[in-house]
């Protein structure tokens, strides 16, 4: 006995031919049987969608994995990289009176006001916003808030 399918995905007519015999089937009457498939005809633009589907996968779950282990790795390592914006030091020279804590207004003619800086409240330096003032570089993932200094 002999089925014969088609297949509609394939883009060529291509048939699967199922070969049965009733001698197989009295042989194994005690298990199911499966027909095996004899032949399967594939063009060249189906393997290659397949091909593309399978790697498309890998890619979609490996990457995500390569990330995690490398989020891992980088916890257990020590931190002790300086910060850039202060040089480590934690604090950061006010951009308003350059670091004298002082600013000085021109109020017309040759008259001058000096006062206290109101950004930094004379002290002519500011906690850096980007380590919070411990002088160590905060690492990618732990820079959930931004501050803006001005």
């Amino acid at each position: 006995m002999s089925f014969t399918l088609q297949s509609s995905f394939l883009s060529s007519p291509s048939r699967l031919k199922i070969i049965t015999s009733k001698s197989t089937i009295n042989r194994r009457s005690s298990r199911t049987y499966y027909p095996c498939i004899r032949a399967l005809e594939l063009d060249q633009n189906t393997i290659v969608g397949i091909s593309v589907g399978i790697l498309s996968v890998a890619v979609g779950i490996g990457i995500p994995v390569f990330y995690e282990t490398q989020i891992d790795k980088s916890a257990t390592r020590e931190n002790n990289q300086p910060c850039f914006p202060c040089n480590g030091s934690g604090s950061q020279q006010c951009r308003f009176c350059i670091g004298t804590g002082n600013v000085t207004v021109e109020l017309g003619g040759d008259e001058k006001e000096v006062s206290n800086c109101i950004n930094c409240d004379g002290a002519g330096a500011l906690t850096c916003t980007t380590c919070q003032g411990s002088g160590i570089q905060p690492r990618y993932l732990d820079r959930r808030e931004f501050k803006d200094d001005d």
